[in-house]
């Protein structure tokens, strides 16, 4: 059976009507509303990977599927077959890769993430906890797109929806598709993290400076 998706990207990656200068990063990482916000998505990502090992262990029954082996990488053809896409890679912000690319990468990761989960969350026999990520997925995602307008302040066009399809005819694929979900999810938001934290200097490096 074949699960249709079409999810938005409401993540301001679309051409602007008049081009404008962009905020330095320096100027941003000062301001206490962008500081905030980031420390805000900092928790939101640190929630959302605590609450993932309870999430896949409540709804994946198979023993050899496990959140942190590194028998995974073996699934790549299977996750291929049955159309999950791979997260965008979200690295450090520096000259060649812009503070406006990082976050419209985290937006589109978790908009990815977001969409897998709600199509096999149905499928699941005991999902409930899968589906409690989404919530914060989603007020993650709100984060984000406050700290894209602070980066651009003109009125940007919506990207079309992209269409997702999972082939999913059978029990076997569907806890292999809510497996990877989960394993792809806990490699972005540490990722995430990462990146979140490296943006906003903490207290101790400001102290010794």
């Amino acid at each position: 059976m074949n699960i249709v998706i079409v999810f938005a990207i409401p993540c301001y990656m679309a051409t602007l009507a008049r081009s404008a200068p962009v905020p330095e990063r320096s100027a941003l990482v000062e301001d206490p509303e962008f500081v905030d916000i980031v420390q805000i998505s900092n928790s939101l990502t640190t929630k959302i990977l605590m609450s993932i090992p309870d999430a896949h262990d409540s709804s994946i029954r198979s023993k050899a599927l496990q959140l942190n082996s590194p028998e995974n990488s073996k699934f790549e053809q299977i996750a291929l077959e049955i159309g999950i896409r791979s997260a965008p890679q979200l690295r450090a912000v520096s000259e060649s890769f812009s503070l406006e690319a990082c976050l419209r990468s985290m937006c589109e990761g978790l908009q990815l993430h977001q969409a897998l989960l709600k199509s096999v969350i149905p499928r699941l026999q005991n999902g409930d906890k899968v589906k409690d990520l989404l919530p914060d997925i989603r007020d993650l995602v709100i984060q984000v797109n406050k700290m894209l307008k602070m980066v651009h302040r003109e009125v940007l066009v919506q990207p079309t929806p992209t269409p997702m399809t999972l082939n999913l005819p059978g029990d076997y694929e569907v806890q292999i598709a809510a497996h990877l979900t989960l394993v792809q999810l806990q490699s972005f938001g540490q990722d995430m993290v990462r990146v979140l934290r490296s943006l906003v200097p903490n207290d101790e490096e400001e102290t010794q400076s």
